[in-house]
């Protein structure tokens, strides 16, 4: 029976997190309105869950810990419809056989509680106590019989971050229900409870996230789907702020995934994804919930009408951005806040806070550390391109290619007259014309001069220099093809394909060392608990990138430096593509995982299509992706098209 109790206990209890959520759903089940967890070292050496429930007598307290003893069932109709979040009897039984368990619990209109001390299933003591009405279990060494398991248990930085991201799901599931969290003596998440969306989105995820939600609701005759969705604008490079409730449940469902992001199908760009908060409520008996140990996935009798229901909600929420849309609501403080935030923007940018049509409209720069005009530079694409022939457009003509080596550049103006030497210093080289008027000069200064010495003679050596390639740059299509004209053939070039490729291959070269960029003020982000655990504890593999990250919470990082081709408006969506590439190479190994990494950092360093580039910045690129260095993205694309005149002719038929 003890082996058979640590294999159930294996299936039910995996970490902390599955302990925590077991105890908080049965506070939920009991009725609890308030809910508080606390937790020490990671929850491996210390747990607690205390809720204001309905709580047990003595009989109910030690029937409660055996296996498969449930008092939220009669009979096997019950599974039918199951309308609690647990139902199987199993939690208690499999956390206290791995684990030291002590029970105080007192019933609603009770004289006294009830206090139990549990040892790896078994009741060693029960006797009266005085406490509180509801119940408290505190769980101490979790694992402590079970060394296979416990020896897979992460650091306890790692297993506190899955503590967290179980209770903000539970305290999502239910926002009638006000859940504390305590992690090492501090408090890390308080939720009102006042039975209000908005209330609990806000005060667990903060004021940027709410700002940033719309709400979204449609009903039938069955399915009601209510909650929030984030607008285009505050979408994210993964799905980690997806979250499904269904009767109170949290679960994970690819069609409710498949049906939120085909509403946002014409709406995002590629690798962005939607944030949501959904409530889904049906009746019991159209949702089976025994599917699952951890009963995460659901299986719905009607999958096409809960698919409607979410896209439609969805979709109607896009649809009504704007001026008069529902958005989360935020407290007056902040909105006097966000107001002024939004005066300071527009008083740095210039833009005025209403059009004025009396004076002629200045377009904006389309950065703000864009402002050096292009002519005061010719700096080729940062990446360690071969210095090379600036490619420019004359005016008046067509694109040629100009060597900027061979113009003469005047240090003064017209009307200033050069400075007239000897004759005798004419003819000689600037070290002979020096000695020789240090030789004129008086003794005293020719015996303590330095330069009176003969410099040794320095051999020249003749280097041949790499053959000119002719190239016409004829212009950019869509801001993101150049079109270049070569010998008899015309090319068409993705530029940030290209550049990507560049960039690798910098990147994977075995002596690169990255360029970096300190912060002189910290960029904070925030990307959620289990991405700020991911990047902690990558730490190593950032740096070599040239990544500074520090905690800042236990949902937000601090970035202190950054590659310096790397724009600092890119970093939230950086941060979140590296922790999918990282938990994806977890998978595989580790020069998987490495270079899933340098392909993202190649993508997010490298020229942006659709955006306008200065000529002068494409010559190197051009001529890697002519020169045939450059022939595949990372991921397998072809950076360039070659059309030769031949084939053209024939396409317009000018071929005989």
């Amino acid at each position: 029976p003890h082996v058979a109790d640590l294999i159930a206990a294996g299936e039910v209890v995996e970490r902390p997190a599955s302990v925590i959520k077991e105890l908080m759903e049965n506070s939920i089940d009991a009725g609890a309105s308030s809910v508080t967890v606390e937790i020490n070292g990671g929850g491996m050496t210390f747990m607690r869950v205390t809720d204001n429930g309905c709580g047990m007598s003595l009989e109910d307290a030690k029937t409660a810990f055996l296996r498969h003893a449930t008092s939220k069932l009669r009979d096997e109709h019950g599974l039918e419809a199951i309308g609690t979040l647990g139902f199987r009897g199993e939690a208690l039984a499999a956390i206290s056989s791995a684990s030291h368990i002590e029970l105080l619990t007192r019933e609603i209109g009770s004289q006294e509680g009830v206090s139990l001390t549990i040892e790896a299933g078994n009741v060693t003591s029960s006797s009266p106590a005085g406490c509180p009405e509801g119940t408290t279990i505190i769980v101490r060494n979790l694992f402590y019989n079970t060394p296979a398991r416990l020896k897979f248990m992460k650091t306890d930085r790692a297993e506190a971050s899955g503590v967290s991201a179980a209770v903000l799901r539970t305290a999502l599931s239910h926002p009638e229900v006000a859940v504390r969290y305590i992690k090492d003596g501090k408090e890390e998440l308080r939720s009102p409870g006042d039975g209000r969306m908005d209330s609990v989105i806000y005060s667990i995820f903060g004021r940027d996230f709410a700002r940033g939600m719309l709400r979204a609701e449609t009903s039938d005759n069955e399915i009601t789907v209510k909650g929030y969705v984030s607008t285009p604008a505050a979408c994210r490079g993964n799905r980690s702020n997806q979250f499904f409730f269904v009767n109170g449940r949290h679960v994970k469902s690819k069609t409710l995934q498949a049906a939120l992001e085909q509403a946002y199908k014409n709406s995002l760009f590629t690798g962005r994804y939607p944030s949501c908060i959904l409530y889904i409520t049906m009746s019991t008996a159209l949702v089976d919930v025994n599917v699952h140990p951890a009963k995460t996935e659901v299986r719905f009798l009607k999958e096409r009408q809960v698919f409607d229901g979410v896209y439609y909600a969805a979709l109607s929420a896009l649809q009504s951005e704007g001026p008069g849309s529902a958005e989360v609501k935020l407290p007056e403080e902040d909105k006097k806040i966000l107001t002024q935030t939004a005066e300071a923007k527009r008083y740095i940018s210039g833009t005025p806070k209403q059009a004025d049509t009396t004076k002629a409209s200045v377009k904006p720069s389309d950065g703000f550390f864009r402002t050096i005009p292009a002519e005061q530079y010719r700096s080729t694409i940062s990446g360690g391109f071969k210095s090379s022939i600036p490619t420019v457009r004359e005016s008046g003509s067509a694109s040629t290619v100009r060597d900027f080596s061979r113009i003469s550049y005047s240090a003064g103006t017209a009307d200033k007259k050069p400075v007239d030497f000897p004759a005798s210093v004419k003819n000689q080289s600037a070290g002979d014309g020096l000695n020789t008027l240090v030789q004129k000069s008086p003794p005293a200064l020719r015996e303590h001069h330095p330069i009176r010495r003969e410099p040794e003679p320095v051999q020249q050596q003749i280097q041949d220099m790499p053959e000119e390639m002719s190239y016409r740059y004829i212009g950019e299509a869509l801001n993101t093809y150049l079109i270049v004209e070569s010998g008899s053939s015309m090319w068409l070039i993705d530029k940030h394909a290209a550049h990507e490729r560049i960039n690798f291959d910098r990147l994977k070269s075995s002596g690169y060392s990255p360029m970096v960029q300190p912060l002189l003020v910290p960029i904070v982000c925030k990307i959620g608990v289990p991405d700020t655990q991911l990047l902690m504890d990558s730490t190593d593999i950032l740096s070599r990138f040239g990544i500074d990250v520090e905690p800042f919470g236990d949902d937000t990082v601090a970035v202190r430096q950054l590659p310096s081709d790397i724009e600092q408006n890119e970093i939230q969506a950086l941060l979140e593509q590296l922790c999918d590439d990282i938990r994806a190479g977890s998978r595989g190994d580790e020069n998987s995982r490495t270079d899933n990494i340098m392909h993202t950092m190649a993508c997010k360093a490298a020229i942006k299509a659709g955006k306008r580039t200065e000529p002068e910045q494409l010559d190197g690129l051009i001529r890697a992706v002519l020169s045939g260095q450059v022939r595949y993205c990372p991921h397998g694309r072809p950076v360039a098209v070659e059309m030769t005149k031949s084939a053209l002719d024939k396409s317009f038929k000018r071929t005989l």
